[in-house]
């Protein structure tokens, strides 16, 4: 036997006999010790601070290490994180505003401000890269967000950013096509829950220059639709699945729900100690999904997903049946219906034209309330309308689907019970929570007012858009800023709860204000 092969048969004997490095295994950090211990810790005021750092290393290995060294003479949690973790969070908005422009200059101004470049990866950030400029909301919001960017994109059409606003559809439809949905927002962390689907409707707004982008778009279009609808071949009468309920066999409506069970890593905390007070595991998962789905509502949190008993632990937001999401899933079938005609497929058309006609006798049937004059979620597992009044419930205007008598009758509640000196108040419920009184939201009066207007009630509308860029304009001139959410109520004094403070920016309150601005110049010019 030839020597060569003699050693080549002694080196893999002796070195194969050696044990292997095993390589070090992948793990989910937001499940790690080193994850729950930091977030469970006093080091970050604002939980959402640690899971925007990057990790210098493989997640595995940092929680070796911290396993390792956790209990050590002189080990500092503190030291642990600033040696293993990076910041490259963006730019914080540094900007000081320049007194002699008013607010709509300073918005057009704020617009560059809030524009990132596309991403670069990193690696082991939670960020989702983008391959087209956008914009972020501000503040403590460094990504984008699902709905609200459809408010900023109505303000950048007006403003006459139209090629922002594109990047920012183009970009939305990545996501879908890359992910398969679109995210709460453009983290890791979000990967298990979606927003407000408001993608029909800012395709649509571009649409309204060049309808083949109807058609363009529509395989995103259907993506989403599919998204939402997954599972309606399985939920049966009693028996929902994700996010389908399926009300008789035949008719189905739809409710936020978020895949996980555990406490939501940008708000480890909050989650944690909320859920501290209950007894068993089943009861903490379920407080847990309900919590998450109420952050997919966007109306994170609000009276609007509490239980009889009140209170945040009794948030059951996977039991109801919200009145603006399934005007939005209405919206969605509609649009899809009008990119199958452009298409010519009569099938689709067909099998899209009946879904929304089912949906609009579903919504009419389980949310209005002729009682109250209004328009209220529906708790299917109580096969009841809820009590609360919000402004969700001018959704059907917004989207058309009420008749004459109802939209009079909404607007009546509005005039009476929901506007105060600042706009509209998004609940009649005072519960610290931000998406409760005294707060108004943006988007919120943006429905309201397009709702009104289509319905004929230029009067009604013009008064709160009024009242609403009036109390924009006053914290500006007070502040230099436009805010995430504004007092209503009391003037005198900024928004409050929730579970960080008012931020500054910010996106879909400019791109509402100049809507508005815009709106009302045209009633001027008109007159």
């Amino acid at each position: 036997m030839k020597k060569w092969f003699l050693g080549i048969l002694w080196m893999v004997l002796v070195f194969g006999c050696k044990e292997e490095e095993q390589p070090v295994q992948k793990v989910n950090f937001y499940e790690t010790q080193l994850f729950k211990d930091v977030q469970l810790s006093s080091i970050f005021s604002d939980s959402k601070t640690f899971v925007d750092l990057v990790p210098k290393k493989e997640p595995a290995e940092l929680e070796k290490e911290y396993l390792e060294q956790k209990g050590t003479q002189g080990f500092n949690l503190q030291t642990f994180v600033q040696e293993n973790f990076a910041d490259k969070s963006m730019e914080s908005l540094v900007f000081e505003s320049d007194t002699t422009k008013n607010m709509y200059e300073h918005i057009s101004l704020m617009w560059d401000k809030l524009t990132r470049p596309p991403d670069t990866e990193i690696p082991h950030s939670s960020r989702i890269a983008l391959p087209h400029n956008y914009i972020v909301p501000g503040g403590r919001f460094q990504e984008i967000y699902y709905w609200d960017s459809y408010f900023t994109l109505e303000g950048l059409l007006a403003d006459g950013r139209d090629t922002i606003a594109k990047n920012m559809v183009a970009n939305f439809s990545f996501l879908i096509d890359s992910i398969g949905f679109i995210p709460n927002g453009t983290r890791n962390y979000y990967r298990t829950r979606s927003q407000p689907p408001y993608y029909a409707l800012m395709v649509d707004a571009l649409a309204k220059k060049d309808q083949n982008l109807l058609l363009y778009y529509l395989p995103e279009l259907s993506r989403e639709y599919e998204f939402w609808m997954h599972g309606e071949d399985i939920a049966a009468p009693g028996k929902p699945f994700q996010h389908v309920v399926d009300m008789n066999g035949n008719m189905y409506l739809n409710r936020y729900w978020d895949k996980g069970d555990t406490p939501r890593p940008e708000a480890y905390k909050e989650d944690f100690k909320l859920a501290s007070t209950l007894e068993s595991d089943s009861q903490k998962k379920l407080l847990y999904k309900n919590l998450r789905s109420a952050a997919e509502s966007g109306w994170d949190f609000s009276s609007r997903w509490y239980g009889p008993e009140g209170g945040l632990a009794s948030t059951q937001t996977t039991s109801i049946l919200p009145v603006d999401l399934n005007c939005l899933l209405y919206y969605m079938e509609r649009t899809l219906y009008r990119a199958c005609q452009l298409r010519g497929d009569l099938n689709a058309m067909n099998e899209f034209d009946k879904r929304s006609q089912l949906r609009k006798i579903a919504i009419q049937q389980y949310f209005w309330n002729e009682e109250s004059g209004f328009y209220h979620d529906y708790n299917f597992e109580k096969d009841s309308i809820t009590p609360k009044l919000t402004l969700a419930g001018v959704a059907p205007l917004f989207f058309h689907i009420a008749d004459r008598n109802q939209a009079e009758k909404v607007k009546d509640v509005l005039m009476k019970s929901f506007l105060k000196e600042g706009g509209l108040v998004t609940t009649l419920e005072h519960t610290g929570q931000q998406w409760d009184a005294p707060n108004g939201w943006a988007p919120l009066q943006f429905m309201a007012v397009r709702g009104l207007l289509r319905y004929g009630y230029r009067e009604e509308a013009i008064e709160i858009m009024k009242r609403w860029l009036a109390l924009n304009e006053k914290v500006y001139a007070n502040t230099g800023k436009m805010m995430e959410k504004y007092n209503v109520e009391d003037l005198s004094l900024l928004s409050g709860g929730g579970e960080y403070p008012t931020q500054d920016g910010f996106g879909w309150t400019n791109g509402v204000a100049i809507s508005f601005k815009n709106i009302l110049q045209r009633f001027e010019n008109i007159k």
